[in-house]
C-alpha cells in the first residue's frame, strides 16, 4: 500500500530535519520503501510518498521523526487504480 505522508517541519525550521538526515539518512525499516518526496518552497514542509506492507513499519519510522516532524498520513493510489476501481461497470 502507498501513503501521502505530510510533513509539517515543527516550528517551520527544515534545518534539523536535514541535519538529522544527514547523520541517519531516512531511518526506514526494513520493509518501508521510500517513493518520492518533494518540499515546499518555504521550507516548512515535505510531501512524501512511502510504500510498505504493513502500517506498522511506517508508524516506527515516523517515532523516529516525530520530535521534529509532525504527519499527516493518507492512504493513496495511483490514477489509474482509481479509474478502474471508480468505473462504472
Amino acid at each position: 500500500m502507498q501513503y501521502m505522508i505530510v510533513e509539517h517541519f515543527r516550528g517551520g525550521r527544515p534545518e534539523a530535519v536535514y541535519a538529522r538526515f544527514r547523520e541517519r539518512g531516512r531511518m526506514a525499516p526494513e520493509g518501508l520503501r521510500y517513493v518520492a518526496s518533494w518540499v515546499t518552497r518555504d521550507g516548512t514542509g515535505c510531501y512524501q510518498v512511502m510504500e510498505c506492507e504493513e502500517r506498522a513499519l511506517l508508524d516506527q519510522w515516523m517515532a523516529a521523526w516525530a520530535d521534529l516532524v509532525e504527519f499527516d498520513v493518507l492512504p493513496v493510489m495511483s490514477s489509474a487504480e482509481a479509474a478502474a476501481a471508480f468505473s462504472p461497470e
